[in-house]
């Protein structure tokens, strides 16, 4: 039976993953996966449902039957799939054939802009789907229990610089260069976007990754934000030394 890779990039919520995951479709040799193993967290194990979610009839909604899916692509060519830690958390620890299998690409944004992000569209979102610290106890297991040296990359890098940062990951990953895929050509919405559609539509009808923001007073911002949701405060306090920690492994 032919193994072919799977490349996970593991992310936490508004890390501009949905952006990386494009590039990645757009190289046209990775059959893709938008988080498969959401089905799994918000239908069986969340506290909650998660706003503008609407999961199709035929989606596989466990965590068995997802891996198989994942794996069975992988016998026809090499996959890719994005998904978040806390959705895998703690079932990979006793699934290290799992995690054996996959190419581990870590993404991890800025708190404070994440956090303003998700405010945004759910104010109800929890400290757990942050997802910072969740990102953090996964690395560190791939590197302590798998002996794994995971590719870490920071959101602000690649809109600085999309080609030269994703470039120099494939090449870390063994993928060949793609210069087209930074050129997003394809108009339709893929299918597996289309049960979370409402959190994606910036990213649906964009040619490319957008450069940096100039001086955005983000501090001010935050601050502002939380002083009418304290929680917020809260979660970046949480979250931040995390976030600290997988910058310092970053590319």
């Amino acid at each position: 039976m032919t193994q072919h890779p799977i490349i996970a990039l593991w992310v936490h919520p508004r890390s501009m993953s949905t952006a990386v995951e494009r590039i990645m479709r757009e190289r046209g040799d990775l059959a893709c996966f938008h988080e498969p193993f959401m089905y799994d967290y918000y239908l069986n194990r969340s506290p909650r449902m998660m706003p503008k979610f609407e999961p199709s009839d035929d989606q596989r909604v466990n965590y068995a039957e997802t891996r198989a899916m994942v794996l069975a692509a992988a016998e026809a060519g090499p996959v890719f799939f994005k998904d978040m830690s806390y959705y895998h958390l703690p079932q990979i620890y006793d699934d290290m054939e799992w995690a054996k299998r996959l190419v581990n690409v870590f993404l991890i944004r800025d708190p404070r802009r994440s956090i303003l992000s998700y405010h945004k569209l759910d104010p109800e979102f929890t400290s757990v789907e942050v997802g910072l610290e969740a990102l953090w106890l996964h690395h560190s297991w791939l590197v302590n229990a798998m002996k794994q040296t995971p590719v870490v990359l920071q959101a602000e890098d690649i809109q600085a610089d999309p080609a030269g940062v994703v470039s120099g990951a494939w090449e870390k990953i063994g993928l060949s260069d793609c210069p087209s895929a930074f050129d997003w050509q394809v108009e339709t919405v893929p299918d597996d976007w289309k049960s979370v559609s409402g959190w994606h539509q910036s990213v649906s009808s964009a040619k490319g990754i957008r450069p940096p923001d100039a001086d955005d007073g983000l501090d001010a911002k935050f601050a502002e934000a939380a002083s009418r949701a304290p929680k917020l405060q809260r979660f970046l306090d949480q979250h931040l030394p995390y976030y600290e920690r997988l910058k310092a492994q970053a590319v």
